[in-house]
């Protein structure tokens, strides 16, 4: 049995068990006589939903059917799914899932912070997916020369990256890592375009770093993933790292980058660098 026939009995499992949940009052209907069961009835889902009565009973036989984004959310709505229902309902009907756009996150909680500086001496971020600087270790600050997070504003890394001089730039392979990074930021930009707030950033820093305006031309997308980085620092020299990213529960589209050395002089002076960093920190 292939993957698609294994998925049609958990849908219809799936669909009848979200539909006996919903009264008739939730959705403003009047609860009418003889239910044999609790719950909304096929075709009152059907009308709710506005598709066919033939194609919703199908649907919910686990009928090999074709079902579209717009009819599902539909249907989502109609059962008042919540984020991971709609996501299940999805998977199983073999539709590719999309996620609502959401107002991205600009601040973390004091344990997401914690967890940050506890992977000391490693360099470790927060960012959201427009790279806005959500929350860094004091070995991070040093190694990109960024200030704590002011409590009035983002910093942005990209921005950072892109308005700094070559000589400036903690990136060595700028001409191979800034791309990697606009094309992160476009794949994101894709559940966000039109919107205001990426819209505006996308012009503010177009108008700041024609490198960035030709990148961002360029239209290349990509993910974010493990990456081996050199960077320079102007007291301890060159350190070759490796990035991971690491989501995080309760925050969508952000993740955790932690910058681990990649070689036995790169350690010795990532020590260095935390030593300098806790020279620097303000006093709290």
């Amino acid at each position: 049995m292939g993957t698609t026939q294994r998925r049609r009995p958990e849908l219809a499992a799936f669909l009848r068990s979200r539909r006996a949940r919903v009264t008739p009052q939730d959705v403003g209907m009047p609860p009418g006589f003889r239910r044999r069961t609790p719950g909304l009835r096929r075709e009152e889902v059907a009308q709710l939903s506005g598709v066919g009565v033939t194609w919703y009973t199908w649907l919910e036989q686990g009928r090999p059917i074709n079902a579209s984004a717009q009819v599902l959310d539909a249907v989502a709505r109609t059962l008042r799914l919540d984020a991971p229902e709609r996501e299940h309902l999805y998977h199983l009907a073999d539709v590719p899932y999309a996620p609502a756009p959401e107002a991205l996150v600009q601040r973390v909680g004091p344990e997401i912070q914690g967890i940050i500086d506890a992977l000391d001496p490693r360099p470790a971020v927060v960012y959201n997916s427009r790279y806005d600087i959500l929350a860094a270790n004091c070995v991070y600050r040093a190694l990109f020369s960024t200030n704590p997070i002011p409590a009035d504003g983002t910093p942005n890394a990209l921005w950072l990256l892109f308005t700094a001089t070559e000589e400036d730039c903690p990136l060595v392979f700028r001409d191979t890592e800034l791309p990697v990074m606009v094309a992160t930021l476009r794949a994101a930009y894709g559940l966000h375009a039109g919107e205001a707030a990426w819209e505006g950033f996308i012009r503010r820093l177009s108008a700041a770093s024609s490198l960035f305006a030709r990148l961002w031309e360029s239209g290349d997308v990509a993910e974010p993933g493990r990456r081996v980085k050199v960077f320079r620092h102007a007291e301890v020299g060159e350190l070759r790292m490796t990035s991971l990213s690491l989501s995080v529960n309760g925050m969508p589209e952000c993740r955790i980058v932690v910058y681990t050395p990649d070689d036995e002089e790169t350690e010795r002076r990532t020590a260095v660098l935390r030593e300098l960093a806790n020279m620097k920190e303000p006093v709290p």
